[in-house]
């Protein structure tokens, strides 16, 4: 929460209420929650998150600066049981409204999504990396970091829409996005000269096959041989119904089965080192404006930093785009052979499967980049994921699945049903209390 505070004052006033604990109820132990952010949704609060939470009432907030606006309203002796109610009966209608439209469309269960799997031409499988396992990069170059930045998703997080660079010119938004951009360039020239931050990574490389015992499973491998397996890799499969020659969609379909030599990589990359001792020092001095700006900052050359190792491996340490020649803005626009799909993400929606890959990389003793219970990344400023090769694969979205998937999911990660349905809680398209019920 303080990391995105700004220079509104009634944000000041917003915090001082949860620092105090104002926020709870005056005679009880409810505490309302209020949400927001660009991984959540006000659907997805009223479907997912209101009916979980049982100490107080959700609010999906659109914006940190209306969160006071809010917590007023909730607190209010006079309205604020009826704001409360009137929340609450919204909710429920919308996810009325979206349980009604989940269950008109039509589904496929998972062994038919899994015969209408993706047939790539696996005689264009790259062949192998130039090195098998991992290599770390320490003390990155920031300034070769910073010629891959992606500018709009830096203004997007100050509530500043527009394409780059045109939003600097824009009739509405250009004067605050060019202050913006100004500011930025001269914090950016600062963490580059003074060495504000360090930039860390760790990429590795291993033999893989898709599993022969089931389709969405993807079997690592220590040896070129295939001979000792290491680890399993968890995908999740499509399971609306599609139009006539469009796949049911899995990572795993970009893998090659048994007796076709296969790879897959791995990275996490960190510009976060040093982050935290800078912004705590622009707190204490009561400056949270530069502080959210270094955050931000630290944000973009992580990601510009994925950017970079993706092409060096495409280019030299897997070296199947060798004569790969890319603007940065083709870049941005992913106009190359392979993708970097990360777990968490709309291809692989599923958290725990980072621990995998962390063990692969051996991320924390390597480069220090710890995950925590939920699997969250800290440093923040951290991206990982995985590379696949083949000229076929692309990015897609799960979407939502059925509880036949989410059993076989559940059986192949060792769980039980009542821990994959916490995991996999987004993308069911059931609700677990109504099935166990029934």
């Amino acid at each position: 929460m303080e990391r995105w505070r700004s220079r509104d004052p009634r944000l000041s006033q917003f915090y001082g209420l949860c620092r105090s604990g104002k926020l709870r109820h005056r005679r009880s132990r409810v505490r309302p929650l209020l949400i927001g952010g660009a991984t959540t949704s006000k659907v997805h609060t009223a479907v997912k998150i209101n009916p979980s939470y049982a100490r107080g009432q959700t609010v999906y907030v659109t914006d940190a600066s209306r969160a006071v606006g809010v917590a007023s309203s909730l607190l209010s002796k006079e309205g604020g049981a009826r704001y409360a109610a009137d929340i609450r009966a919204e909710y429920e209608k919308m996810a009325t409204t979206h349980a009604n439209k989940q269950s008109s469309g039509k589904r496929l269960t998972i062994e038919q999504a899994r015969a209408n799997r993706a047939q790539p031409d696996f005689t264009k499988t790259p062949g192998a990396p130039s090195f098998l396992g991992t290599r770390v990069y320490d003390n990155y170059d920031l300034a070769e970091l910073a010629k891959y930045i992606d500018w709009q998703p830096f203004f997007q997080t100050w509530e500043l829409a527009g394409p780059f660079p045109a939003i600097l010119e824009d009739e509405k938004v250009g004067k605050a996005a060019s202050d913006l951009y100004r500011d930025a360039q001269a914090m950016l020239k600062k963490i580059i000269d003074e060495k504000w931050l360090t930039a860390r990574a760790v990429v590795g490389f291993w033999p893989v096959n898709r599993s022969p015992d089931n389709a969405d499973d993807i079997v690592v491998y220590g040896d070129k041989a295939r001979k000792f397996p290491i680890h399993t890799l968890h995908t999740l499969r499509q399971q609306m119904a599609r139009e006539k020659d469009r796949p049911n969609l899995a990572l795993s379909d970009f893998i090659a089965p048994r007796g076709t030599e296969d790879y897959i990589g791995g990275f996490a990359v960190t510009a976060g080192i040093g982050e935290e001792k800078h912004i705590q020092a622009f707190k204490d001095a009561k400056d949270d404006y530069n502080a959210i700006l270094l955050s931000a900052l630290a944000d973009r050359l992580a990601e510009a930093f994925a950017e970079a190792m993706h092409e060096k491996v495409r280019k030299e340490l897997w070296g199947y785009a060798a004569t790969e020649n890319l603007s940065n803005d083709e870049l941005i626009k992913e106009a190359y052979s392979g993708i970097r799909p990360a777990p968490g993400y709309p291809a692989q929606p599923e958290h725990s499967e980072k621990a995998t890959l962390f063990k692969l990389l051996d991320a924390q003793a390597k480069i220090g980049i710890k995950l925590t219970e939920s699997y969250a990344m800290w440093p923040g400023s951290s991206v990982s994921g995985f590379y696949y090769a083949h000229p076929e694969s692309r990015y897609f979205g799960v979407g939502k699945i059925e509880r036949d998937q989410v059993a076989d999911y559940a059986k192949r990660k060792g769980w039980d049903m009542a821990t994959a349905e916490r995991w996999l809680a987004p993308l069911l398209n059931y609700n677990p209390r109504t099935v166990d019920a029934a």
